[in-house]
This record gives structure tokens, sequence and C-alpha cells, in this order.
């Protein structure tokens, strides 16, 4: 196994006169939850829709699993589950009916084990007890539930999920991220592309930071956080003379409020902030550090909200 499970190199993509992804380098690492970041036309599903060979780029490379894309494709895709652009079945049929054609058009499926395997992909989603419902008596919720299971009828080791708590209620959102984390504790890397940001925050590892086309910034959660401030907050009924120990120690862009003084930490230490005040006889009722949230980071590297792009 390679050590990306995703990489490209210069991936662009235009429609015409449009460039809809911009010569992105991304890089997905084996076993890694990539959430894939951005606002509703930022350009995230058609990097997926290249990725997996369905559309051309024009300019750049794509490696999955290790093999070239889409040279590759015939190789490498059926070790791939995927959910792009939202669930298409046959409305007439069952969920249980849906599954079992799309496991016969498989080529590499056993015949002999696509019940089982259908009935534990829908008992995954929590489809089994509404597997022989017509799908056209599904739920939006239901339905993206089913296409998830779809993408689970095999062992994959890569899964790519185009927005998949969309139509979701909080109920069924935490049973995707539940089961997201389990495929990845199974040892499958799942790319989650999403404009959820409170959500990708709790499910992914790594993520990478989607505008307008362009890859902005992408790594491990926690850099990606620390490319933006931390801010430091002391609560006290002497703020004045808190804010005063704050600039003392080199914090920046320094404020007072209500019974409060907050400030930048930068390269300070937060530990040396309380230490400071209790030296300078300064009570301190609160302390608390407020790390960057991903639309804290969006913000600083765009200067714009998060839904700009859509």
């Amino acid at each position: 196994m390679p050590p990306t499970a995703v990489a490209t190199t210069g991936l662009t993509k235009r429609f015409g006169h449009q460039v809809a992804v911009d010569g992105i380098d991304l890089e997905a690492p084996v076993g890694a939850v990539y959430g894939f970041l951005g606002p509703n036309g930022s350009g995230k599903t058609t990097t997926i829709r290249m990725l997996l060979g369905l559309v051309a780029p024009t300019a750049g490379g794509v490696r999955i699993l290790g093999e070239p894309m889409p040279a590759g494709a015939g190789r490498v895709l059926p070790r791939v589950g995927a959910l792009v652009e939202g669930p298409a079945f046959h409305p007439y049929l069952s969920g249980r009916a849906n599954l079992a054609r799309l496991d016969a058009a498989d080529r590499t499926s056993d015949p002999r084990t696509s019940r089982r395997r259908v009935d534990a992909a829908l008992d995954r989603v929590g489809l089994l007890a509404a597997a022989g419902k017509r799908y056209r008596a599904y739920s939006l919720g239901m339905r993206q539930r089913l296409a998830i299971g779809a993408a689970l009828l095999q062992p994959r080791d890569l899964l790519v999920l185009d927005e998949p708590t969309n139509g979701l209620d909080p109920q069924g959102t935490r049973e995707v991220r539940t089961l997201v984390g389990s495929l990845a504790d199974e040892g499958s890397t799942v790319l989650v592309s999403s404009h959820l940001l409170s959500e990708v925050e709790q499910m992914c590892s790594h993520v990478g930071v989607m505008h307008v086309g362009r890859l902005l910034a992408q790594g491990t959660v926690t850099d990606i956080r620390r490319t933006t401030d931390v801010g430091a907050t002391i609560e006290t009924d002497q703020p004045q003379e808190a804010a005063r120990v704050l600039r003392e120690l080199g914090l920046r862009d320094v404020r007072t409020g209500h019974g409060s003084a907050t400030g930048v930490l930068g390269e300070v230490a937060p530990e040396k902030v309380v230490a400071a005040c209790v030296h300078a006889g300064i009570p301190v009722l609160g302390f608390r550090v407020e790390s960057p949230s991903l639309e804290d980071v969006f913000v600083s590297l765009t200067g714009e909200g998060f839904d700009v792009s859509g």
C-alpha cells in the first residue's frame, strides 16, 4: 500500500473560460479520514469526479492507491467505494433489491455471498428493517444511507463520500460520523467532501480547504488550526491591570471587557499568563484558551465568510 491513498499533481479542470479546479496538489494519507472542505461551488465535487475517472482533467495527474488514473481504473476502482452527487436508484425496487442489482453488476463480486453482503451493508447503515420498502418511499436521509450502503457492499481500501450527511437528521449524522470512524479503524482511508465545518472537525484527522477552485491549505486538523492565532482570556475584577500584564508578556491585540482581558498568545505559553497575573497580585477568576475553529482558519486564509463560493 502506498503512503498516500489519494494524490494529485497540478490537477486542473476548465469548462470553457471558467476554471473549476485550479492546479491542486492533494494528498490523503493511507488510513486517514480526510475532510475535503469548502463552500458549495468551490470545486470539491469536480475534483472527486476527476479522482474517480468520471471527468477528464484539463491538466495534471491523479494517483489512487498508487495507481495512475484513469489508466489504472480497472485495477484500482474495485477497491474504491464512492458516493458522488447524491444517490440514484430504481424507485420501484426495494432497498435490498437495489443493492442486489448493483452487486450483480459488479464483476468482482461473488454471487454466492451476495445476500449476506447486501444485508450486512443495509444493517451497517441502519436500513435492514426497511430493506423491503420501495426506494420511492424512502426519505431523503434513508436514500443517503442506502447510497452509503452501496459503497460498502465489498471491502474497500478507499471510500470517497461526497456530502454523506446531506439530508440526515442529527441522529443520522452522528451515526454516519461513527460509521466513518469505524471504517478508518478497520484500515480504510475515507475522503469526505463536506461544506459542514463542524462535522469535518468532529470526523476527520486530516483536512484540505478549498476555495473557488484552489486548495488553500491541507494537513492534520491540528496543524491547520495552528496556522491561525490562538486567543487567551483572563476573567478578573481588575481587567485593566490584567491587560497591562498581557501586554508586558507580549500578547497582541489586547482588549478589555466587563470582567475580562483578552489577547492573542502568539509565541507566549498559556501557562505564563496565569502565573504572571498571580505574581502581579491580580485575582484570576477564570482562564481559557480559545483555539481557532476551521471557520476561523478559512476566514484567515480568504478574508471572507465560508459561504462565499456558493
